[in-house]
């Protein structure tokens, strides 16, 4: 049994085959990748860093060998190694993958990949459209025009835009920007359609979107970023996941809990925040445990603390395909 390391790149890739103490290096072409599969072996495992290309090597593969997927960002070994070379990062992912101890990252299907995608692009022009927002409203307000946030969200609402009063500068700049919001507009309507059509098939789906607070946008966002649950051995992995759990520094008999991890895209961890400032208004069980950890520990501690309860029930609801029937006094009905 051979343990294979792959240093991947857009269009060739290292691999260094170890094989107890033995160790061999090749490099290959991706466009060549069949002379890499001839070698392979009955009971080969190979180890390869998590790239936008990864999934397509994954493809290539297609089940010849075990893959074991390893984010490197979060493996320091190879992260912070002073000698970073092709040949030494196979090695050492060669190495590490022979005695099992490589944190392995889960890898989607195709249709989870395709939704996060989705979700994420949508998520940066949303970004783009409040940027382009705020600059409207600095330029209006240096003309000693007062407006509101509020005032552009509506295609009414830009097109006033165009009837204030400001210099030839500032109108060129208007224009061209109220048209680029308009543009982003429908580009994000046609992203929100198509998650919601795709989120709506998940498994799952009718269970999270039971939980009054998460919609169909946020329900598919979480869904998507969950994946299977059964991946997940209890609700603190997952919270693990969601990089929502506080870091622990332990010295002697002397444990300190900081910041949370941050672990993970950050989109599905601050969707779960905006679903709980919403749950809240209607759960009494957690506006309670929320207004608790607020009085000892402030909002901010709060809310995270509220918002990884409510991940917990999440993970409740997907593990025992319950729905929710009366969210504030946290009962189910089974389905």
């Amino acid at each position: 049994m051979r343990s294979i390391g792959i240093d991947l790149h857009k269009n060739k890739f290292t691999a260094c085959f170890l094989e107890g103490d033995i160790k061999k290096f090749k490099e290959y072409k991706l466009a060549n990748i069949d002379r890499f599969k001839q070698e392979l072996r009955e009971g080969d495992s190979i180890a390869v860093e998590i790239l936008g290309y990864t999934r397509n090597f994954i493809k290539q593969i297609n089940g010849l060998a075990r893959t074991v997927v390893v984010n490197t960002t979060e493996f320091k070994v190879i992260s912070q190694s002073l000698q970073k070379t092709d040949r030494k990062d196979a090695e050492l992912l060669a190495f590490y993958l022979q005695k099992e101890m490589l944190p392995e990252v889960r890898m989607p299907d195709d249709n989870i990949a395709e939704i996060r995608s989705i979700a994420n692009t949508r998520h940066k022009l949303v970004e783009m459209r409040t940027m382009l927002k705020n600059k409207v409203h600095a330029i209006l307000n240096a003309h000693g025009i007062v407006t509101k946030q509020e005032d552009f969200t509506s295609k009414k609402g830009l097109d006033k835009v165009g009837t204030y009063q400001v210099n030839e500068g500032a109108r060129l700049e208007l224009e061209v920007i109220i048209d680029q919001i308009k543009k982003l507009n429908e580009g994000i309507l046609k992203l929100e359609q198509e998650m919601n059509s795709r989120g709506s098939k998940l498994k799952g789906f009718e269970n999270i979107t039971s939980i009054k607070g998460i919609g169909e946008k946020s329900g598919t966002i979480l869904l998507s970023a969950i994946g299977n649950i059964k991946d997940f051995e209890n609700e603190k992995k997952l919270a693990a996941y969601f990089g929502i759990v506080p870091r622990i520094k332990q010295s002697n008999d002397t444990m300190h809990q900081g910041r949370i991890t941050k672990h993970g895209n950050k989109l599905p961890r601050t969707t779960l925040v905006q679903c709980t400032l919403v749950a809240i208004r209607y759960s009494s069980y957690l506006k309670t445990f929320y207004e608790k950890i607020k009085n000892k520990k402030g909002s901010g501690k709060a809310i995270i603390a509220t918002s990884r309860k409510l991940l917990y029930i999440i993970y409740d609801i997907l593990s025992n395909e319950k729905v929710f029937e009366d969210f504030p006094n946290y009962k189910f009905k089974l389905v």
